[in-house]
């Protein structure tokens, strides 16, 4: 029985995974369809984490799931009705970011330790501090997004190889190097808009 579990567990964590590689193919190409595989996914890891004690990690994918929502609605028609483009963080967005790595950890460390019986509160803490304010960067299509998610990437890679979820390893050694891919081929993007704006001016 307990078996037939786990068995149960790995599929749901290749089905996940299989929608998170769609995701991240699809954000890296800057194609706003990305977000409705991504909530697919989600749905499936918020299972797979809880019978996983990863709670942290759970909080962060329903914090995915309402950014992926903001995210589709931002991408399609930006502050002033039309699509909004690829741009870098400025000085206060990049405040921003950092105060919500630094508050998430806070509070997340804060819980993990004390009313819950996670024994990687720290670890757990930090991976979603990167990625609450990575997925945030995402929706704003922010460059730096790749960076914040990056970090939280490379931090959760050992972690979830020490809680047995394999294939999530492995989806998250994908993820970086896609997401290393993603920031230059936006970067490329930008570049290439401000070149096409200065010949037209």
């Amino acid at each position: 029985m307990i078996e037939d579990f786990f068995t149960h567990l790995t599929w749901l964590e290749a089905l996940g995974t299989a929608f998170g590689v769609v995701q991240v193919l699809l954000a890296r190409n800057n194609n706003v369809h990305n977000y409705l595989f991504g909530i697919i996914s989600i749905l499936v890891g918020i299972y797979v984490l809880y019978h996983s004690q990863l709670y942290a990690d759970i909080l962060l994918n329903m914090y995915y799931f309402i950014m992926s929502i903001y995210g589709w609605v931002y991408w399609k028609f930006g502050r002033k009705k039309k699509e909004a483009a690829i741009s870098v963080s400025d000085t206060p967005e990049h405040l921003k970011a950092m105060g919500i790595v630094l508050g998430c950890f806070l509070l997340m460390a804060y819980w993990l330790r004390y009313h819950t019986n996670s024994d990687v509160p720290f670890w757990d803490a930090i991976v979603v501090a990167f990625g609450w304010a990575g997925m945030w960067l995402m929706a704003k299509r922010k460059l730096e997004n790749w960076i914040y998610l990056n970090i939280s990437n490379i931090i959760a890679i050992p972690l979830l190889c020490y809680k047995g979820l394999y294939i999530y390893a492995g989806l998250t050694v994908f993820l970086f190097i896609v997401a290393t891919s993603g920031y230059l081929k936006w970067l490329s993007i930008i570049e290439d808009e401000r070149k096409q704006s200065y010949r037209t001016t």
